[in-house]
């Protein structure tokens, strides 16, 4: 290490982080991009799971911007990238808990009228609050390089300021300590009011065998909407436990498995969530393969042929060639 209150990084922990920052990425970018192209797929749930993902797109962005430059110094760079990640990293935080909100009050208070007037409130909680704290911070100099005490490259908390703890809080981990304490319990009640649902919806099964299927709330894109809080929980825990060490004034905290754990987990959120509600959600992942099974036959199709003329046309010239030969021989046939 290179000294009591600097975290060193691996050149193998900042290839892990920068690898899965390019996957949320990515994995953020097909979310927006298949919301935006498809819009009989717009559902409240899946707009809500667009604005996480906006955030998340930020945090990917800023986060690899941190990990690569390796800041030394409070920088202007260091400034910028720490407050873009320091109000997207909130901003998650605040969409995570609108979206556990949303789908209580959808599924287990059956009203869709309130849960859909709540949407104007989580904007304005969700992106108001992140920004107004940003700023605040920023204005008064709390952000900067902060050596990697409770992070992994990036800029947040400048570790020269007397109250960083309490700035810490501010700007994150008092947000991340509520998100633990409300998620579980609004993940437990939808899932309890989901079987017991699906327990009473079973007793009539047979009556309701030969009516068409309901597109109402209990769909499977809502329901697996409940599962973002249990991500958020399993990759956010390894952030909370080196802050609950550097309290502790722990040397634990910069142990490198411990820090590259923390670091996948705040840079992974984006790629999860793809993972969860595109690759595992049949109606998009059919839409994706049918879109990528168009584009790879549309570049066969183009493709040059070996006399220079392309696949498309030259597959039109065979058929031609194919139907004169068969009526040459159907011609012959009648000669005979």
């Amino acid at each position: 290490m290179a000294n009591e209150s600097q975290t060193e990084l691996y050149l193998s922990e900042r290839v892990v982080v920068l690898c899965t920052c390019a996957l949320s990425f990515l994995g953020s970018s097909l979310i927006i991009l298949t919301h935006i192209i498809w819009t009989d797929l717009r559902t409240t749930p899946r707009r809500l799971l667009v604005f996480l993902s906006v955030t998340d797109w930020l945090s990917a962005v800023s986060y690899a911007v941190g990990v690569w430059s390796v800041f030394r110094t409070d920088s202007t760079e260091c400034v910028a990238q720490g407050a873009i990640s320091t109000f997207s990293n909130t901003s998650s935080f605040f969409w995570t808990v609108s979206i556990a909100v949303y789908l209580y009050v959808f599924i287990v208070r059956s009203s869709q009228r309130v849960a859909d007037s709540l949407v104007v409130f989580f904007h304005l909680v969700s992106w108001g609050v992140p920004l107004v704290i940003t700023v605040t911070a920023v204005c008064l100099n709390k952000i900067g390089y902060d050596a990697s005490e409770v992070s992994v490259g990036w800029c947040w908390v400048r570790i020269e300021a007397p109250d960083r703890v309490l700035w810490m809080l501010l700007t994150g981990k008092i947000w991340e300590f509520l998100a633990y304490l409300t998620l579980p319990v609004l993940y437990i009640l939808i899932k309890r009011h989901i079987h017991r649902a699906h327990a009473a919806l079973s007793e009539y099964r047979p009556i309701l065998a030969t009516r068409p299927p309901s597109q109402s709330f209990s769909s499977m894109a809502d329901v697996k909407l409940t599962l973002i809080p249990i991500i958020f929980i399993v990759l956010r825990i390894w952030s909370t436990v080196r802050f609950i060490l550097l309290l502790a004034n722990s040397p634990v905290r910069q142990n490198p498995v411990l820090v590259t754990l923390h670091g996948i987990g705040n840079t992974s959120q984006g790629a999860a969530n793809c993972i969860m509600f595109v690759f595992f959600t049949q109606p998009i992942r059919s839409r994706l393969c049918t879109a990528l099974c168009c584009c790879c036959s549309n570049c066969r199709a183009e493709a040059p042929h070996p006399d220079g003329t392309p696949q498309r046309h030259q597959a039109r010239r065979d058929s031609r060639g194919e139907e004169e030969e068969e009526d040459g021989t159907i011609g012959m046939q009648g000669e005979r």
